[in-house]
């Protein structure tokens, strides 16, 4: 398996609120799991979320055996997470208002299980690049009613509302996607600091143009950054028949 991480601060934000994790290597009873955050909220509110959202989904995935189906344990994980990061915000008044977007992924042999909440990205990546998740936000329902397209959707000033976050209601509604991926296919997961500022094409040629993850995931937080870096980036970039990590 090949695999690479980054985040960066981006070049408008003082504080950077995504947040990674990756294990190439059994977690619990996944034989991997790769995740991707964005927070949300006030102050350090959002970067909060992120952190203690996925290290909460971890700990509990951890120590979750009692299943071995992976969507069960994934909704396990993010149904206590989303329980955890409500708490301290009802708690904490420096926390109210916090949430955070959370897409984890985990792959047995050809297959890749996804879980999704918000409008952080998983895409497959092969001759052509596809969009797996669908964001949980006001501007894609506004597309998929018909009322804009989807180039007029990544300008729109309130397509960083989202209708789904970790944290911000006591119960959370999450989206499962369970993929084929052949041998040659890789996986990104993204936030939307990566996607407001690159389209997908510029995304699939910069990945397949690029002699290994490593480069590409550098060149991807570079092309962001270039176009403007008007949020904090992160990417997870993972070929799961890949030789040795770059």
């Amino acid at each position: 398996m090949n695999l690479f991480s980054g985040t960066d601060v981006g070049r408008k934000r003082e504080i950077n609120e995504d947040y990674v994790y990756t294990s190439d290597s059994p977690v619990g009873n996944l034989p991997n799991l790769f995740i991707v955050a964005d927070g949300m909220g006030g102050h350090n509110a959002g970067d909060y979320a992120s952190k203690h959202a996925v290290e909460k989904a971890v700990e509990v995935t951890e120590t979750y055996t009692q299943e071995y189906d992976a969507e069960n344990i994934l909704q396990k994980a993010i149904d206590d997470a989303n329980t955890y990061i409500h708490k301290m915000a009802r708690e904490d008044s420096n926390l109210k208002g916090m949430g955070t977007t959370f897409v984890a992924a985990t792959i047995d042999g050809n297959y890749v299980t996804v879980a999704n909440v918000g409008d952080s990205r998983m895409y497959i990546i092969n001759d052509f690049i596809t969009q797996i998740t669908r964001d949980h936000s006001l501007v894609e329902e506004m597309v998929e009613m018909g009322g804009i397209d989807r180039e007029t959707a990544r300008v729109h000033p309130d397509k960083n509302i989202i209708t789904r976050a970790i944290g911000v209601k006591e119960y959370v509604l999450v989206d499962f996607f369970d993929i084929h991926i052949g041998e040659k296919e890789k996986i990104l997961l993204c936030t939307d600091g990566l996607t407001n500022m690159l389209k997908d094409d510029e995304i699939h040629r910069i990945i397949i143009g690029s002699a290994s993850l490593k480069e590409a995931g550098q060149r991807l937080i570079e092309a962001a950054n270039e176009k403007g870096g008007r949020d904090n980036i992160a990417v997870v970039l993972v070929e799961p028949f890949g030789g040795q990590n770059d």
